[in-house]
Order: C-alpha cells, then structure tokens, then sequence
C-alpha cells in the first residue's frame, strides 16, 4: 500500500512539474526569440562599425562642433607620388596585413563596415543613404572581377586596383574653437581618385567620397612607414591626416557663388572659376579662358593668406607678441646683460633728475649782489 502511495505522488509531482499554463509558455517563447532578434542586431551592428571598446583602444580627433564661430573649408588634391604622400601608396599590392590606404578602404567597404558615397559631378559630397554606394554596382563599374561564394564575394588582392589610386581630393576645415580658444585643421572626407592611361593624357576617375570621422578608428590601427632611411619609423595614418602631414595644393574653396575656386586677383583682373581638376576658367563675361599656373598659384597663396592672416590678427599686436616672446627665450646670460643695461639707465636718469633739480633751486634762491657790503659801527659819545 505504501508503495502504491509512494508511485501515485511521484506521478503528480511530475504532471505538476510539466503542465505548464499556456500563457507561461507563449511568454517564454517571446523572450527567447526577442534575445535573439537583440543579438543579431547586435551583430549587425557590430560588423557595420567598431565597438564601442575598440574605439576607446584607438581613440581618434573629436569631431568638429557645428556652432563654430569662424570656418573655412578648403578641398586639396595630394599627389602619392611626393615623396610626402607616398607612404599611402606603397605597398600597392597587399603583403598579409600590410596594405595601402586605398585597399584598407576598399576591404572595409566590401565587408559592410564603412559606408562610401558617390562622387557627384559638381565635386560636392553628401552624406545621405540615397547618395550611397552599392558595392556590387561599385564592382561593376570599375570593371574589378570577382566570384561569388558561399560566404559571399571573393576578390584577389591582385585584382584590387590599388596601383591605379594615386590622388586623393581631401576635404579640410580650419576653424577657430571659442571653448578653447585654439585653432584646428580637421580632415573631414577622402576620395580616392584612380588614374587611368600615361600622365600625357591621363583620366582622372573620382571613384567615392567617404567621412572621416567614421574612417578613423579603423586608420588608428592600420601602421604606414615615414622614412625611406628608417624602416622602423612608422605611424598610424590616421596621425598622418591629424597631424595635417600631407602635402597638397588648394584646388577648390567653398564660397557663396558656389565656384569650384573663386579668387579675385585685386585690381582689374579677373575672377577666376577653375573647374574640378583647376584646367580651365571664365571671366566675368563668362566667356572661358585657361587659367595659367601664375593664376592658380596666386590665387592659392591668396587663400592660404587668408587663413594665416585671421589666426595671426586674432591675438591682437603680433610685433608685441613677438617682442614679449624673444625677451622669454633669451638666455640668462642675455637676461642679466639687460638687467644691469636697465640698472644703468636708470642710475643715469636719476642723477640727471638730481642735477636738474639743483639748478632749479640755485635759480630760485635771491641773487647775491656784486658790490662790497658796508659795515655801520655805531660810536659812543
């Protein structure tokens, strides 16, 4: 009997252990496929841009406050052939880890963790999802082969025309930070420009614009070499671009007319609007005309002027600036010459003082007379 009792409770024990209530299960079931649904977002996420401790490991420039009172941006063309540029040329084709600027870019586009935008024909950027570009019709248009897989596309660095970028147009803001009161050059966005054909008569093909910002974190872990002597002297490429190390000419400067690159010479001459790539121009009676090399350096220099002047007028007289500031870099040698110099010119003026006031006092007091003086002796009679 007892055992039958013992068998008949175990069996309700375990009837009560699995007759879960219909809701209980739903729920459960809810929450199982909504933790799933948060870590493919999660993953998602993560493959499309860095984390967030992978960030803090590669820390990169802050970006650029909107309500700066004073910017001025200017687009340059870098040439990777200087010797200046070249580190982001070189190596053109990948050796394990080792690439250049252009295919660290493009694996990076190819994986869906950075977002390229298209080159529009007027040179301007815009950074919207209709502006994107699509990677397979990237592929397309450039003419770079690739298979498709099971794990997607597969393409042989060989085939990634690296060699053929050797321009870049970089966008840059100097602006004036009134919370600091610094001054700062920022690189705001790179495109890779691939020439195609000889330099004699070579087409320069923009290929994408992409923000820097978001290029960062990933350049503070990718290394480039600064020395042709030292082969040990190496730098992340994103210090190359914060340290404003690129070497380039002013080929563009956003203005109110909207021109590529308007300048007015002074006097009589004429403005110059110099198209994307500086060939030719229009005066003001918008007819075209070739814009010399005098006329682009010039209106070059202008610009960078401009920029020099602001800053330097900013702090007010610069030649007493100047001044305050040689006499704190002389050499305590210098610095007791010209206390003992200072000690004497002031013995000097205070003993000339001193002998210009004695003779204000002699010229006050009564003259003397110059004739004897006569003595009256009374006599007694």
């Amino acid at each position: 009997m007892r055992r039958i009792f013992f068998i008949m409770t175990v069996l309700c024990l375990s009837q009560l252990a699995t007759a879960q209530p219909q809701t209980r299960r739903v729920a459960q079931q809810q929450a199982r496929s909504q933790q799933a649904q948060t870590q493919t977002q999660t993953k998602k996420s993560n493959g499309n841009n860095m984390t967030t401790r992978a960030q803090i490991s590669f820390p990169t420039q802050t970006r650029m406050d909107g309500d700066v009172d004073w910017r001025r941006d200017i687009y340059r063309e870098i040439n990777l052939m200087d010797d200046a540029n070249a580190g982001l040329y070189y190596p053109k084709v990948a050796v394990g880890s080792q690439m250049n600027l252009f295919s660290y870019m493009f694996n990076l586009i190819m994986r869906g963790q950075l977002k390229a935008y298209e080159y529009r024909t007027d040179g301007n950027e815009v950074f919207n999802d209709s502006s994107r570009v699509k990677p397979l019709q990237f592929l397309d248009d450039q003419g770079i082969l690739y298979t498709r897989t099971d794990r997607g596309m597969r393409i042989d660095p060989s085939d990634i025309p690296s060699e053929e970028v050797k321009v870049y147009y970089v966008k840059e803001s100097t602006y004036y930070d009134q919370r600091t009161s610094t001054f700062h050059t920022k690189v705001q966005a790179l495109c890779p420009i691939r020439v195609m054909g000889d330099y004699s008569d070579a087409e320069k093909r923009p290929l994408f614009w992409v923000e820097y910002d978001e290029l960062a974190p990933f350049l503070a872990k990718q290394t480039m070499m600064t020395s042709n002597k030292n082969n040990a002297a190496t730098m992340s490429i994103d210090d190359f671009f914060t340290k404003n190390m690129y070497k380039g000419n002013i080929y563009k400067t956003n203005n109110m007319q909207g021109l590529v690159l308007g300048q007015t010479l002074g006097g009589n001459d004429v403005v110059y609007s110099y198209d994307s790539f500086g060939d030719e121009g229009t005066d003001d009676f918008g007819d075209p005309v070739a814009a010399t090399d005098s006329t682009k350096i010039k209106a070059q220099q202008a610009i960078e002027g401009e920029i020099k002047s602001f800053e330097n007028n900013m702090w007010g007289n610069q030649a007493r600036k100047d001044s305050l500031d040689s006499i704190a870099k002389m050499d305590v040698k210098d610095k007791k010459a010209l206390k003992r110099k200072s000690r004497s010119n002031a013995s000097a003026a205070s003993k000339s003082q001193k002998t210009v006031k004695e003779k204000r006092q002699r010229s006050s007091s009564p003259k003397a007379s110059s004739t004897g003086r006569v003595s009256v002796r009374r006599e007694r009679h």
